[in-house]
């Protein structure tokens, strides 16, 4: 413990020179008086000082995709023998991301403070969440540093891979509706406008779809601010409720179980999440009580997330596992029967281990299966939309052409 006190730290400090112009940089220190104390002695004065953080912003952004490489990297830097400072050193310096490098290499000088990994990565929250902080303290504490940052390399790798698949499964659609919005908006804005010159000049009567065409053209032209201003206020109302107000986030997650196609594809994929988090803390040695809690965070659903709230505690009163996840109504029977037998026969975390990999294979299909229907609906889509702009423009041509 004493090692800890006499840390040192690195801070960020700015003052004035003997010139009184302004300067700034970052310092070693134990804490920030004597690291004012150092600066003075250096003629630094009227100094401000503040432990230093990698943060996001203009230096960047520290992604779970990073998170996850770092993980492998560091697992492979421990089995290689390399000394765990060292490692950071390595990692640090040769890493892309400035705010992920600054990050790595502040963890790095507390390290060589005396600090434990845990207490380090603890400081980070924007990066590190509580099970990576967990499960790096289960290691440390058991002795099995280098297995369970293995565990944790792995939990990270498959977590990224279903946030891709899921946003895969999202990206295209929603993606070709906005191109198709934009391509809408520029006929009506400017090239209906064209056509409906060319017919006034001529003085025939339009066609009725021609007519609402035309209408639906004039409308746009006048209201376009107002259309366009109205989806923005939308998405973002939607978003900032969804951030501040957990009773709307949690109807629109109910809601978003109940979605044709798309409601199953996030109950595997939360299913998936939830017996990979659970199985790799089961693997660390964690209880399951406490496991339970980091898990519920880690669902990405609020339903799922009530209901394992609601499991631990049942679980804490000497429930079993399996009986609890049978009340909750939300996993299926093959789960149910997996866990069952795990608990009976005391391999639980290999048994959840293979629910995961089962139901990440299911969300695979799931998208892959939902990309290829959804390609030739969006055509058609497409096809209907533009076609028929298209051809209300052309029938009075078609028209003046049979009167002749």
């Amino acid at each position: 413990m004493a090692a800890t006190t006499t840390a040192k730290q690195q801070f960020s400090w700015q003052g004035l020179d003997n010139k009184g112009n302004k300067v700034s940089g970052q310092i070693e220190a134990i804490n920030p008086d004597i690291a004012k104390a150092l600066l003075r002695r250096q003629g630094v004065t009227n100094t401000r000082v503040k432990k230093f953080r990698a943060k996001a912003g203009a230096k960047g952004k520290v992604s779970a995709s990073d998170v996850s490489v770092f993980a492998r990297q560091l697992t492979t830097m421990i089995g290689s023998g390399v000394p765990l400072v060292q490692a950071f050193e390595i990692v640090g310096e040769g890493h892309e991301n400035k705010a992920m490098r600054e990050l790595l290499l502040g963890i790095k000088v507390d390290l060589e403070g005396g600090s434990q990994l845990s207490q380090a990565l603890r400081g980070h929250p924007e990066a590190f969440d509580d099970l990576f902080c967990s499960l790096v303290d289960a290691g440390e504490q058991s002795g099995t540093l280098e297995k369970l940052l293995n565990e944790i390399a792995i939990y990270k790798e498959k977590a990224e891979s279903l946030k891709r698949k899921m946003k895969k499964a999202v990206k295209y659609p929603i993606s070709v509706l906005i191109i198709a919005g934009i391509v809408t908006a520029i006929l009506l804005m400017f090239v209906v406008p064209q056509f409906e010159t060319l017919f006034q000049s001529v003085g025939s009567d339009l066609p009725m779809f021609t007519q609402m065409v035309v209408g639906l053209s004039e409308s746009f032209q006048e209201w376009w601010w107002l259309i366009f201003g109205s989806i923005f206020l939308a998405v973002w109302s939607f978003f900032h409720a969804r951030k501040t107000s957990m009773s709307f986030r949690r109807s629109t997650d109910q809601v978003a179980l109940k979605l044709p196609v798309f409601g199953d594809l996030i109950e595997k994929a939360t299913i998936a999440r939830f017996a990979r988090t659970l199985s790799t803390m089961s693997t660390a040695g964690m209880p399951l009580v406490e496991a339970m809690v980091s898990v519920a965070n880690s669902s990405g659903n609020l339903i799922y997330k009530d209901a394992i709230i609601r499991m631990k505690e049942e679980t804490e009163t000497g429930t079993r596992l399996g009986e609890t996840m049978k009340k909750s109504g939300l996993f299926p029977n093959m789960v149910l029967q997996m866990v069952t037998i795990g608990e009976e026969s005391g391999s639980l975390d290999s048994m959840l281990g293979k629910v995961a990999d089962y139901y990440e294979e299911e969300v695979d299909a799931a998208v892959d299966g939902l990309t290829s229907l959804m390609e030739p609906m969006i055509m058609a889509f497409l096809g209907v939309l533009i076609g028929g702009l298209v051809i209300a423009m052309y029938l009075p041509i078609f028209k003046m052409g049979d009167a002749f």
